[in-house]
């Protein structure tokens, strides 16, 4: 089965509204507006197959599909960040501090 490839954008803002649970507030938090907002989420509810929110009046609740994605996709940003993190320390020491790895050649 063939791995979707789901932006950074996309799970975090889909971790920012399972954690608030309310689209307006999620969009706030991200410093976006409501449409959009919704708009991402759909696109990777898409590209996952299934719902990730269930969307009643007043209410935004996370299905099965994205109480299990949630971990993982915390899991994804966090590794992600570590790794900038890494890389950048790593440039910062300078050419040969990291060992095995080798400078890339300019262009």
């Amino acid at each position: 089965m063939e791995r979707p490839e789901l932006p950074r954008r996309q799970l975090h803002a889909f971790v920012v509204v399972a954690e608030e649970l309310h689209f307006g507030h999620a969009a706030a938090r991200l410093g976006i507006t409501q449409p959009p907002l919704s708009q991402q989420i759909r696109r990777l509810e898409d590209k996952v197959g299934h719902a990730l929110f269930s969307r009643e009046p007043g209410r935004v609740t996370l299905t099965p599909a994205g109480q299990e994605l949630l971990p993982a996709a915390r899991r994804a940003l966090t590794d992600l960040a570590d790794g900038l993190t890494a890389a950048r320390a790593s440039a910062a020491a300078g050419p040969g501090a990291c060992g095995s790895a080798s400078p890339r050649s300019s262009r």
